[in-house]
């Protein structure tokens, strides 16, 4: 028999029983979804969504929006309700670039406008979500500079909050004209650390990571005053990064001396400490090579990088202080091997190999790392960035 007391009591454990359920219930119903974007003009441009099949690895279309030309990059929120994707008449023109905000519609792969808003930069090559979705970041490439926009519940994206101008700074004196030359900025990613706290932007022109403290409540940044930027060595071109989960390393993958960089990184001060440095390519490869991409396992065990021009996928293992080593090299099955995406389960890894017009897909060995292509790679015009919907 239940006394009166007892009764809200009842009531209030029912509830957050009935809580703690619906939160263990999975969000979505179905197959996972891809977005592709296709970084071409005209008809062959736009994003596409694919459903993905975890069993076998395969790809079957879903749909295509075609609203934006030459999109270049895509973010997803976390909630999985809204995608972000840059857009320009023209990549890299005169004019500041757009970023269009989408609802989706479903598990459909329909994509509905929302609106969009300037980037404030030209060549807008990068774009990502907060953790708490009420900011979106970008980095532009030709105008080296980076913005924060607000962001509505609704998806609805504001005029930036903040934009940020990376500095030129003198190179080395040229041998020839005996002058100092000066390095231009060219602001490549924008990412978020895992507190929130804090972005990293990775400036390929200058050779430096811009640490930037984060307010989501405002939508700005700031330079971090006990760091506000660590250097790398001349003619490195930091171009992506990315945290591991705890937040105490960072990898930079640099595009122009194809090196990988593992960076200590203390989450409290906000601050970077080069650890370590390795090659993405074989010691015999005389050929040119850019370096594109890089994404972690979700095991923390394994990195894998791009290599544009080897046409290669590289992999490394992790160790538990976060250091690398080399633990072999895939052919990405296409030319200039663009963005990676890994699977949350670890189990497949996709490639797009803007180039070479492909996406190739490869089943991942959890104990070596080693990839395995699944299938022939599939067709699609110029592919830059894949985005997954759980």
């Amino acid at each position: 028999m239940l006394i009166p007391q007892s009764i809200p009591l009842l009531k209030s454990w029912l509830l957050l029983s009935s809580i703690l359920l619906c939160a263990v219930q999975p969000v979505h119903a179905g197959p996972p979804v891809l977005f592709i974007s296709a970084f071409a003009p005209g008809a062959d441009g736009g994003i596409h969504a694919f459903e993905f099949d975890s069993a076998n690895g395969t790809l079957s279309p879903l749909s295509r929006t075609t609203d934006v030309k030459s999109p270049f990059f895509l973010a997803l929120s976390r909630d999985s309700k809204f995608l972000y994707a840059t857009y320009s008449e023209r990549f890299g023109g005169k004019e500041d670039e757009q970023i269009a905000s989408y609802s989706l519609d479903g598990r459909s792969g329909r994509l509905q406008r929302i609106n969009n808003q300037s980037s404030h930069g030209r060549a807008t090559c990068y774009v990502e979500v907060d953790a708490t979705g009420t900011v979106v970041l970008t980095a532009n490439y030709s105008s080296g500079t980076v913005a924060s926009l607000p962001v509505s519940k609704d998806g609805h994206l504001a005029q930036a909050a903040s934009f940020i101008q990376h500095p030129s700074e003198d190179a080395a004196a040229s041998a020839e004209a005996g002058v100092a030359k000066k390095k231009l900025p060219n602001a490549h990613s924008i990412v978020p650390s895992p507190d929130n706290r804090f972005a990293l932007a990775a400036d390929l022109g200058v050779d430096k990571i811009f640490i930037y403290k984060l307010d989501p409540v405002h939508a700005t940044l700031t330079p971090n005053p006990a760091q506000p930027f660590a250097v790398l060595p001349q003619g490195s071109g930091p171009r992506h990064l990315l945290f591991e989960p705890s937040g105490r390393n960072v990898y930079v993958i640099n595009e122009i001396n194809s090196t990988l960089s593992v960076f200590a990184f203390d989450p409290a001060a906000g601050t970077l400490r080069a650890v370590q440095t390795l090659p993405t390519i074989p010691p015999d490869f005389s050929g040119k090579n850019a370096c594109a991409d890089l994404k972690l396992t979700p095991n923390g065990k394994f990195l894998y990088g791009t290599n544009r021009g080897h046409d290669s996928i590289c992999i490394f293992s992790v160790a538990p202080d976060g250091t690398l080593e080399r633990a072999g090299m895939q052919p990405s099955l296409g030319k200039g091997p663009q963005n990676l995406l890994l699977t949350p389960d670890g189990k497949w890894l996709l490639c797009a190999n803007m180039a070479g017009n492909n996406v190739a897909v490869f089943a991942l060995d959890s104990n070596s790392g080693q990839l395995t292509p699944k299938g022939d790679p599939i067709p699609l015009p110029h592919p830059s960035c894949i985005r997954w919907l759980p």
